[in-house]
């Protein structure tokens, strides 16, 4: 059973949204585009401060929409917000030890994107490292280390969890050594996530319970968002302009995760606007033709930002 409940007047809302972005960018094609979309009503029950304990937050009912939302899709820099909550539970849990330089890697992996620090975070969550290839035996426990998140997000019982990756690095010219021959020959073990999955663990983060109160409203302050920042110069992104903040109003807020590659460009965020009912939205979209494309999500942002 899904966490939200599929809404039919938020479908025919998102199934006219989709159309028109289908209308404005005729490249991308029906099978390129994923979204999860959650509604939040009064009494909104999320960004609150972290307090609704988990057992009552999960009872609350939230009114959704997903296309697509099963779908296996390559994430890009969205599985940072995997890693995210996995480094808050290994701290809150003692299975790593803090230090100025982690906290540094994990800011650096959100508020910024940074691969490079992404790298330790994973290095420091699994206990392995990049290099070159391995004997077999070790580098059978190498992978099996390599495994953990992935064991973890398992644990947690969510349906919308069974299916994804979480286990590889983020990388700009790609996989190198032992981690090439991690990814397998077809890169059938990359990093593969959904918009759901994505949803519901976004969603717990918002209404405090991923991990902790205290855990989630540290992470909420990494994922917020400057609207008012200054586009990027060419050929760089800030994780608004081009995304989904980009297009929304001066006085609203946003806490979210951006991602993209030459062929993928996602995003997912929490949204309040002034006088309206907050919401969550997951946009994944894989076209090479328009991953560089700046139009494209912000044009979807607005039209749900509009929807009612």
């Amino acid at each position: 059973m899904a966490f939200f409940q599929q809404d039919p007047a938020l479908g025919d809302m998102a199934q006219a949204i989709l159309e028109s972005t289908w209308q404005t960018f005729p490249a991308l094609q029906r099978d390129q585009i994923a979204l999860t979309w959650l509604v939040y009503d009064a009494p909104v029950m999320v960004n609150t401060g972290g307090a609704i304990a988990a057992n009552e937050f999960w009872q609350y009912p939230v009114r959704g929409f997903s296309y697509r939302g099963i779908e296996r899709i390559y994430p890009a820099s969205v599985v940072k917000l995997f890693y995210l909550v996995a480094m808050a539970e290994w701290l809150e849990g003692g299975m790593v030890k803090d230090s100025p330089e982690l906290e540094r890697a994990v800011r650096d992996m959100i508020v910024d994107s940074s691969n490079d620090a992404t790298s330790l975070v994973v290095d420091t969550l699994t206990g392995t490292s990049s290099g070159p290839m391995l004997p077999p035996g070790p580098f059978e426990t190498w992978q099996q280390q390599r495994n953990i998140v992935n064991r973890y997000f398992q644990s947690l019982g969510w349906e919308e969890l069974q299916n994804i990756n979480v286990n590889q690095k983020t990388w700009g010219d790609g996989y190198y050594g032992r981690e090439r021959a991690f990814v397998g020959e077809l890169y059938e073990q990359r990093n593969m996530l959904t918009t759901n999955a994505v949803a519901r663990l976004l969603h717990s983060i918002i209404g405090g319970v991923a991990v902790s109160s205290t855990r989630s409203q540290q992470m909420m302050q990494l994922l917020k968002r400057d609207l008012k920042v200054a586009p990027p110069p060419p050929g760089e992104d800030n994780q608004i302009t081009g995304f989904l903040g980009e297009a929304l109003p001066r006085d609203a807020q946003i806490w979210s995760k951006a991602g993209w590659t030459s062929q993928v460009r996602h995003d997912c965020a929490y949204i309040e606007i002034p006088h309206q009912s907050p919401y969550l939205l997951v946009v994944f979209t894989e076209n090479s033709a328009l991953a560089g494309n700046r139009r494209l999500l912000p044009f979807i942002s607005q039209a749900f930002a509009n929807a009612y």
